[in-house]
């Protein structure tokens, strides 16, 4: 008999969590190559806007931001130049760059700038605040799309699953090491911090959550349940 809450009504159940493993280029590749380009333009265009909101910025865009303050480059080449840096610290933790962790760094750096030169900067307190929630709502559908291609992970991403693997830390501790470490790098370069940046950090993650099962590539072939938090792949 179906157990239910005390309204009469049976639990709600949580959806499957998408397998996100990397998938080799060869396997549908024109059904994954264009969500993985599109995710990663709409990434860099919600960088963009979040950065015109002028209300405080993620973590990694904070650092990227301060240092395109201290350097006559673009935001989007500054983008590009902190990937490729990131790439080197895969190096001592044995990772392999796969064919998203390189279209990562190119498409996000045009898609920024590109957001950046569109989108008109010094506007009014409620329509940057539009700005920041637009930002933040279609980072995260962003994430959930380019991610959900699974052609493998970004150079941030991967730098925390290595340290994660090396260390034999939890992911969580890392990334908040990591992020923590790199939002007062940024900070003290001139980033912008502010409010956006609190709420992105406690909003992007469930959204994502949200939104991955949507775009996932091979969601109907995954047995488990968000609650898991073990991946099984299917025999």
């Amino acid at each position: 008999m179906q157990r239910r809450h005390e309204t009469g009504r049976p639990p709600r159940t949580r959806r499957p969590l998408p397998p996100l493993t990397y998938v080799p280029l060869s396997e549908h590749p024109l059904r994954r190559l264009p969500q993985l380009f599109a995710g990663l333009a709409l990434y860099g265009f919600s960088l963009a806007l979040m950065i015109r909101s002028a209300l405080g910025l993620s973590p990694w865009t904070v650092l990227n931001e301060g240092l395109m303050r201290r350097t006559p480059l673009s935001f989007g080449t500054i983008t590009a130049v902190v990937g490729g840096c990131v790439l080197l610290l895969w190096i001592p933790l044995r990772q392999r760059p796969k064919f998203g962790t390189v279209a990562n760094i190119v498409v996000l750096a045009v898609a920024s700038d590109l957001g950046l030169a569109l989108i008109p900067d010094h506007q009014p307190l409620p329509a940057r605040c539009c700005l920041l929630a637009a930002g933040i709502v279609l980072n995260a559908l962003s994430i959930a799309i380019y991610v959900g291609a699974r052609f493998g992970p970004g150079p941030r991403d991967g730098l925390m699953t290595g340290a994660s693997a090396a260390s034999g830390r939890s992911i969580r501790l890392i990334r908040t090491l990591i992020e923590v470490a790199v939002l007062v790098a940024g900070w003290l370069l001139g980033g912008s911090v502010g409010a956006g940046t609190v709420l992105y950090a406690l909003s992007v993650g469930p959204i994502t959550q949200f939104f991955l099962p949507w775009f996932a590539y091979g969601t109907r072939c995954v047995p488990r349940t968000w609650s898991t938090g073990l991946e099984r792949e299917p025999n």
